[in-house]
């Protein structure tokens, strides 16, 4: 007798005892389908723009800010670290930062200026002009969100967000949203995990379009910003005793 017989397929209709009923598993299924489809039938040009858009400011210096609220914090922490390590092959890092995972700024701020101020002051302090800031929630209506996309376009950035259904407060807040017409929050979720992966996808594809078109010549970029301010306040060497001044290297981020 096989001590590990094969698992025999439960007839239609079958549950298991404790499980869910299969009518709400597929009625669950059943929504999440039809919003994928709306999804990629309606906003995969949005995300392929902004993949073309990221794929120009990155690799030049710009950063990414993320931030939302529970498990779209969790969406938002994902595509960070897609972008500072990969999606699917080997490339260059990319500056971006999940801003509700710097947990003592996230404490510290909220116990002084309070909870709608955790995102809209990191947003202040390490954005810049150029830069990037891409907001996710389910709702489109939380406080913090609200602000720190107020903050992003006062400072200079463009401000994007994942939303749920329109209209939503944070999509008019923004310049740009792509909303999710689902409804439940954990439909919006999933599908907003699909939008990010397609939005890796389209800016890896979009890098390799533009790497190709023009190569990037170095001296570019926040590290060579860095550089060249280091070199400008160090004492130049020999300046004092007439010697030759040696060149100070400049160089940019690796395309």
């Amino acid at each position: 007798m096989n001590p590990h017989p094969r698992t025999q397929r439960e007839p239609e209709g079958s549950a298991r005892p404790g499980s869910p009923p299969p009518t709400a598993v597929r009625a669950h299924c059943t929504s999440l389908q039809a919003a994928l489809e709306r999804m990629c039938r309606d906003s995969t040009g949005l995300l392929e723009r902004w993949a073309g858009e990221l794929a120009r400011a990155l690799p030049a210096g710009a950063r990414l800010l993320a931030a939302g609220n529970g498990g779209s914090a969790a969406q938002a922490q994902h595509l960070t670290a897609e972008l500072v390590g990969r999606y699917r092959r080997e490339r260059p890092p990319f500056s971006a930062i999940a801003l509700h995972a710097e947990t003592s700024s996230v404490t510290a701020i909220g116990n002084d200026y309070g909870y709608d101020h955790v995102f809209a002051r990191q947003v202040a302090a390490h954005g810049r002009p150029g830069d990037v800031a891409l907001f996710l929630s389910t709702s489109g209506r939380s406080g913090n969100l609200l602000s720190a996309a107020a903050a992003a376009r006062e400072h200079g950035l463009r401000a994007w967000a994942l939303t749920g259904p329109a209209p939503n407060p944070l999509a008019d807040a923004c310049d740009e949203a792509l909303c999710i017409d689902a409804d439940t929050s954990a439909t919006v979720q999933e599908v907003h995990l699909v939008a990010v992966h397609l939005l890796c996808e389209a800016f890896d594809e979009a890098l390799d379009r533009d790497t190709a078109a023009t190569p990037r010549s170095p001296g570019t970029g926040r590290a060579a910003a860095r550089v060249r301010r280091t070199a400008a306040a160090r004492p130049a060497a020999g300046a004092a005793d007439g010697r030759p001044v040696p060149a100070v290297p400049v160089t940019g981020r690796t395309p």
